[in-house]
């Protein structure tokens, strides 16, 4: 789902482009390619990556902009045109993106963990480090 503005009229309007699916909107084609979001039960966070073609007076199509865009945060990665400006707003059927793996499943018989190795002990013949006790002379 989309907000476009027409910055000529002032006016707002939403639509929708399915996955894979090329919308116009003015003299823009808008064609999502993946949306994500996170699941109901956390903070929304919806992300999608879009191309945006322009087509010019000659019937010329160029592509103006491919990349992610944010719901949160619209302007961070913006599609930049001097009449139009389009926004994602949600996913209507989105992917939703796991949060944290799957908990795997306990193990029946666990092999039990080696102990781990005491440290390995100092011969008398190897000098412990000695810390300095003078004080260091006073700088000039």
């Amino acid at each position: 789902m989309f907000s476009g503005l027409d910055k000529i009229t002032g006016r707002i309007i939403a639509f929708d482009a399915a996955i894979g699916e090329t919308v116009q909107f003015g003299a823009l084609q808008v064609t999502p390619r993946i949306c994500y979001t996170r699941p109901p039960t956390e903070t929304p966070n919806t992300d999608a990556f879009i191309e945006v073609d322009e087509v010019t007076l000659q019937g010329d199509v160029k592509r103006i902009f491919t990349g992610w865009m944010f719901a949160a945060s619209p302007g961070l990665h913006a599609v930049e045109h001097p009449i139009y400006d389009v926004w994602l707003t949600d996913c209507k059927n989105p992917l939703v993106a796991a949060t944290a793996p799957p908990e795997p499943p306990p193990a029946a018989a666990a092999p039990p963990a080696k102990p781990a190795a005491p440290p390995p002990r100092r011969s008398s013949q190897q000098a412990a480090p000695q810390l300095a006790t003078e004080p260091a002379a006073p700088r000039r």
